[in-house]
């Protein structure tokens, strides 16, 4: 892979340019505008303290689990959107044939596809369900994450069902912008040596400053790991930023400049 192709020699802002995936430009050119590569995963099931968290940070967030959702939340969420200049990424986890999460997608209480940017799916029921959450958000040039890895302790998400998930964002480039990875998958189901034929982005939770684990089985690593030593692209923070309602500006900054300045050094490293 020649340094022009490689997403480990480019900005944020050079990536942006050849995607043609509006989402995806989206993501990359706010990154570069804000300097922030953080994603706040807002986990609370209220929607005072989802919207207070998010106004406090400013961050990526999804709603799904919230008690009290109503259309209005929709339209705050857009506003705060838009004060803050975030991309709206919706943690849905799709994991149903293609009929069926169309529908998800774009209708019901929720009607996803008209608000959020960007959402997520399990390659587990196979490509029917790229075709049916495309049929709905390709149009609107949303795009869509692929979940190839994930953060739990004994996670099944590995080995060729990874492999496989590749090879369906591969097929699908046009609305599969990247993955749920801990890891670059550029490479990943290539025959040894074979040059990478294009540039996934990957969003990598489980990281943490303070904490390598916890009672559920997640298991954290620190931006420096993720960013620099893996080449994803995208930190993922949820209660390490919010557990402390009086702290969350400070901890979104504090998660900002490590995930910003990790970026930073893996630029420097592979020049």
């Amino acid at each position: 892979m020649s340094a022009n192709s490689n997403p480990l020699l480019q900005t944020y802002a050079q990536r942006a340019a050849k995607h043609s995936n509006p989402a995806a430009k989206l993501l990359l050119e706010t990154i570069e505008r804000k300097k922030s590569n953080l994603a706040i995963s807002v986990d609370v099931t209220k929607s005072k303290d989802f919207l207070s968290i998010i106004d406090s940070a400013g961050p990526f967030t999804h709603v799904d689990i919230l008690e009290d959702f109503d259309a209005s939340l929709i339209s705050k969420l857009q506003e705060l959107s838009t004060k803050h200049d975030f991309v709206i990424f919706e943690d849905r986890k799709f994991a149903d044939i293609g009929n069926t999460v169309a529908l998800q997608y774009s209708s019901g209480i929720h009607k996803i596809a008209s608000w959020s940017h960007i959402t997520n799916a399990h390659p587990v029921p196979g490509p029917s369900i790229i075709t049916g959450l495309s049929s709905v958000g390709l149009p609107l040039g949303r795009g869509l994450l692929l979940l190839a890895e994930m953060s739990t302790k004994g996670s099944l998400a590995t080995g060729s069902y990874t492999e496989e998930a590749v090879r369906m964002a591969r097929a699908n480039r046009d609305f599969v912008i990247g993955f749920i990875a801990q890891r670059r998958m550029d490479n990943v189901g290539l025959v040894p040596g074979a040059a990478s034929d294009g540039d996934f982005l990957v969003l990598t939770p489980g990281v943490g400053l303070d904490v390598k684990g916890d009672s559920m089985g997640q298991q954290y690593r620190t931006p420096h790991e993720v960013i620099v030593d893996s080449g994803c692209d995208v930190i993922i923070v949820g209660r390490g930023i919010y557990k402390n309602p009086d702290d969350i500006p400070a901890q979104a900054k504090r998660y900002q400049e490590a995930g910003w300045t990790a970026y930073l050094q893996r630029l420097s490293s592979k020049a």
